[in-house]
């Protein structure tokens, strides 16, 4: 086990969440894909719902929408000023050391595990979008909304059915359907990163016990 008593844990911290961004980028590729390749076409292929769309863009600009953001912002310059600018030395606290202090292992393994659990859970639930399906729905919901046939159908109906009205309502369910899977998502990366941000304070809390030894002294009694 003396290997494991030199392992560098802070270290090891940073190497995770750089190796965590880049496997959870690359599952999310297709993803990522799918809407970049749906928002670059939608002005073009389906302008009259692109302009429905817009005068629904209040469901997505809201305060839900943007806290999370402003949460994980914080939490990431709140890590990087810790790392680079108050404990730059503790790149060299070992897994050894940290033994000595004994006490900070349960919550250093606490965290550590929670954020483990979150982090698996997260990167490989991840969700597909089925391009030709919503491509197909867009084409429909643009049918409607030009031509003859809602206007033929609506007079027909003596206005009981309105084609138009009916697409305007699915887009707005469909929008608000969105932004709460949104928040969702958002909130999902901001307990991911709190996690993150308490193992890494649980492993410099204990590099500052052991750098000070009075915590060793104590346990030395």
């Amino acid at each position: 086990m003396a290997w494991l008593d030199e392992l560098r844990p802070i270290r090891l911290f940073s190497f995770y969440l750089a190796l965590i961004f880049i496997v959870g980028t690359a599952l999310r590729w297709r993803q990522y894909h799918a809407v970049l390749s749906l928002v670059a076409r939608l002005r073009n292929r389906w302008p009259n719902l692109t302009q429905l769309i817009l005068t629904h863009r209040h469901i997505f600009l809201t305060w839900n929408t943007l806290l999370p953001l402003l949460l994980t912002l914080v939490i990431f310059l709140a890590n990087i000023l810790a790392a680079r600018f108050v404990w730059p030395q503790a790149d060299a606290f070992t897994v050894g050391e940290l033994r000595e202090i004994w006490p900070m292992l349960g919550p250093v393994l606490t965290f550590g595990a929670c954020m483990l659990i979150i982090d698996v859970w997260g990167t490989v639930s991840v969700g597909k979008i089925d391009l030709k399906q919503t491509e197909e729905y867009f084409d429909l919901a643009e049918k409607w909304l030009t031509g003859w046939r809602a206007p033929v159908v609506r007079w027909l109906s003596l206005g009981y059915v309105n084609p138009r009205q009916m697409v305007n309502d699915q887009v707005r369910d469909a929008l608000l359907q969105g932004s709460r899977l949104l928040h969702t998502n958002l909130w999902w990366m901001v307990a991911q990163t709190a996690w993150r941000i308490a193992f890494g304070a649980s492993l410099w809390v204990g590099y500052v016990c052991w750098l000070h030894g009075w915590l060793r002294g104590v346990l030395d009694l």
